[in-house]
Formats: C-alpha cells, structure tokens, sequence
C-alpha cells in the first residue's frame, strides 16, 4: 500500500527556516514523483516543487523558487523540502504526494490531478 506522511511543519517568524520530512512506503521509489503543494485557507491547491525518484530531476514554482530546495534520501524513502526565507504568503497546509506519472516534475508540473496519492498535510504558519 502507498503511504506518504508529512511532517515538519510548525510556526515561524518572517525571515525563518523550516525543514518538511515526506516519509514514503509501499512503492518502488526510483519509479515515482514526489510532489509537494500547498493550499492557504479559501484557495486553490497550488504546486510548490517536485522530485523523479529516478534521476532527482526537479522544479519548483514561481512563488518559492531560489527560496525553498527539494532533496530525497533514496535509502530512507523521504523526501525533504527546505524553505528559507519564509514569508507569511507561505503560510498553508503542505502536503506531498506521489505519481509514477514522469511529467508531472517536468511538463505537467504542479497539476495535482496526476497525483493518486496523498499524506495528510502539515501546517506551515508564518507570522510577520
């Protein structure tokens, strides 16, 4: 069974750092993409960055780049998302997912719909 669960989240001040853990189970890690999105309160989901199990191709979206870093741990089946730089525009439940659909961290990048599967979400807040 594919499991993902997040972790990480928490509150911070403007300017701070966090570190979000994506543990995975039940898939062949090397054939997915792990994908990270963010939802804020009253708006749509929106993609936040992505890595292939296979060859750590990645992305990120327009609102984190240069700011947030996304590394995976092929041993210990997680995926790490690093944000710097946090700014209360980043506040949101951040969840990661999974597909074996290799477009979706290229072409289709942050299009949730090609994601079959979900971890729970963990809040990230940022204050000002």
């Amino acid at each position: 069974e594919v499991q993902l669960q997040a972790s990480g989240g928490g509150l911070v001040q403007a300017g701070g750092s966090l570190i979000l853990s994506c543990a995975t189970s039940g898939f062949n890690f090397d054939e997915y993409v792990i994908g990270w999105f963010r939802q804020a309160p009253g708006k749509e989901r929106k993609g936040v960055s992505c890595i292939r199990g296979r060859d750590s191709n990645k992305h990120y979206g327009d609102a984190v780049k240069g700011r947030f870093t996304v590394t995976s741990d092929k041993a210990k089946k997680t995926v790490y998302l690093q944000m710097n730089n946090l700014n209360p525009e980043d506040t949101a439940v951040y969840y990661c997912a999974a597909t074996n659909y290799r477009p979706a961290c290229g072409a289709a990048f942050g299009v949730s719909v090609y994601y079959e599967k979900w971890g729970q979400g963990t809040q990230v807040t940022v204050s000002s």
